[in-house]
């Protein structure tokens, strides 16, 4: 039966199509209505204009003529105004509240139509009205928050630019667990696209959170066009980027300045305003992300966990070849459709807009951070941090006023400039530099102290942790720990001698008389009085 219903319905709807070649092209009703109205006051409308325009509205002759009268009677050319639930800004706030739930609001209005004593609404009628009164994305905001709004927003699209013209930055947390020391951690990848040309131009990658040190390395090798670094490369006219500590900082703002390029922070949680970098994080995330082990988006079994566990883990060396290798991928191979078919790279070697560049020396010398500090070099060097940083070119420059830069997180090496004249006179390196063995020591030193340190925060807070039955009707709490009175006696008798033990001082007590048979050693004022004795007696003898 249920075939030959479908199959009914699939004849039907062909017939139809047959019959109404304009079904998918229906005419507005009410351009349509007027048209008929002026036919009728010229007195040129026939029962075949109404069959044809019929026909054209999908509907039957006689609502057509239904209109018309209507539209004859009170110039109405739309349909009959319909008393019907409308919604208010109270429904609005209870589907708030019940988290878009039309259902559970529903049932607040027949609770309170009862109480009223009037009639209540049905729910469809609640349903047809939210879809009629509520806009599709202020129904998922209600359900889901600003998130689930916005992706019913339509944003526009910026007009391609030449390329240099704008870069944007971003930082994103790779969703994949790399092996750092032993350790899983995900890395960070921060890196510059230039909007005209979706190239990605410079790229940093840290095993931890982002910083300064991450934007300002990310932004020498974007700017760098020497291999491997570039191309494409060269000085932006200005950079966007969002409102980021690291992006915002002192360090950062003062580098690009030095470069006269423009930064734009953009409002916060406004992906959309740089959606380049957005797109590349995206494309990253299906086309690399996700090919690679230990994937934390990967599918899971039914109990959430992943369905190896155990698998191997890249080095965070092998993680940063490959990701490197995908963006030489991007740049030279991806060919992408809204640049007509060209790669990135191709695209922005075409571009015959001229570029800005940098010295190779002055670019890595303008990426360092400013101390800020004026310093003399010493006999033991320059010392910053409580730290002294020596190096060959200092010799017979003792006394001499100097400036330090630096790259930020990179203590190991400063860069030294006459504090007067501002010429650089070279690199410093830090004196007595532990080695790399003994780094490793005081990382899994400190390590096993953490892990001591949070064994027994779990242990205290475990001992700590009250349980209680599960309750079927309103009652207080009741505690499931079962103590007896001599496991609370033994406790707490314990502790009371943990106690004592931690304020005691033996030093302030005296000892107590030896036992009965002991043989005490004697003073050493009469083990002397005792030799002297026996030799004078000795001699006596002799």
């Amino acid at each position: 039966m249920i075939t030959v219903v479908i199959w009914w319905s699939r004849q039907k709807g062909s017939a139809m199509s047959e019959q109404d070649p304009v079904a998918h092209d229906r005419l507005p009703r009410e351009a349509t209505v007027r048209r008929l109205m002026t036919l009728d006051g010229e007195g040129r409308l026939t029962t075949e204009d109404v069959r044809l325009t019929a026909e054209g509205l999908a509907v039957s002759q006689r609502t057509l003529w239904r209109w018309i009268e209507r539209a004859r009677a009170s110039d109405d050319l739309n349909r009959a105004a319909r008393d019907h639930f409308t919604v208010t800004d109270l429904v609005r706030e209870r589907l708030a509240f019940w988290r878009g739930n039309i259902s559970a609001v529903h049932r607040e209005l027949v609770e309170e139509a009862k109480s009223a004593g009037t009639a209540a609404m049905s729910r469809q009628t609640l349903q047809r009205a939210v879809e009629r009164d509520i806009l599709r994305g202020d129904r998922a905001g209600l359900r889901h928050g600003e998130h689930a709004r916005r992706a019913h927003d339509v944003f526009l699209q910026r007009p391609r630019t030449p390329r240099n013209e704008a870069w944007e930055s971003d930082h994103v947390e790779a969703p994949v667990e790399v092996d750092v020391e032993g350790r899983l951690v995900k890395p960070w990848v921060t890196w510059f696209i230039d909007v005209g040309t979706n190239a990605i131009c410079g790229t940093a990658i840290t095993p931890g959170a982002p910083s300064r040190e991450s934007i300002l390395a990310a932004l020498r090798a974007a700017i760098t066009l020497d291999a491997p670094y570039g191309p494409p490369g060269g000085l932006p006219q200005r950079v966007r980027i969002d409102r980021g500590k690291d992006f915002l900082s002192k360090a950062v703002a003062s580098v690009l300045a030095g470069f006269a390029v423009k930064v734009v922070p953009l409002p916060p949680y406004t992906p959309h305003l740089k959606g380049t970098v957005e797109t590349v994080n995206g494309a990253a995330g299906q086309m690399f992300f996700a090919g690679l082990p230990r994937y934390t988006g990967a599918q899971k079994l039914a109990n959430g966990q992943s369905i190896d566990p155990d698998a191997p883990a890249l080095t965070f060396e092998a993680f940063v070849a490959e990701l490197l290798a995908w963006v030489r991928w991007w740049n030279t191979e991806h060919q992408m459709p809204v640049l007509e078919g060209k790669t990135p790279l191709q695209a922005w070697l075409d571009d015959p807009t001229p570029l800005n560049t940098v010295p190779t020396s002055d670019l890595r010398l303008l990426t360092l951070e400013d101390d800020g500090r004026t310093r003399k070099i010493t006999t033991k060097g320059v010392s910053w941090r409580a730290r002294q940083y020596v190096a060959a070119w200092m010799t017979g420059q003792v006394g001499r006023q100097v400036r330090l830069r630096h790259m930020p997180h990179h203590e190991h090496e400063v860069e030294v400039f006459d504090a007067s004249t501002a010429e650089h006179l070279g690199a410093a390196t830090l004196a007595d530099q532990a080695s790399s063995e003994q780094i490793g020591d005081l990382l899994r030193s400190r390590e096993a102290r953490r892990r001591q340190l949070q064994a027994d925060l779990r242990k205290a807070e475990k001992a700590r942790r009250i349980r209680y039955a599960a309750a079927t009707t309103a009652a207080p709490p009741q505690r499931i720990n079962t103590v007896t009175v001599g496991q609370a006696t033994a406790e707490l008798s314990d502790a009371d001698d943990q106690q004592l033990r931690a304020v005691a001082r033996p030093l302030l007590m005296p000892l107590r008389p030896p036992a009965p048979g002991w043989v005490l050693p004697r003073p050493p004022s009469e083990k002397t009085n005792r030799a002297l004795d026996e030799g004078i007696g000795g001699g006596q003898g002799r």
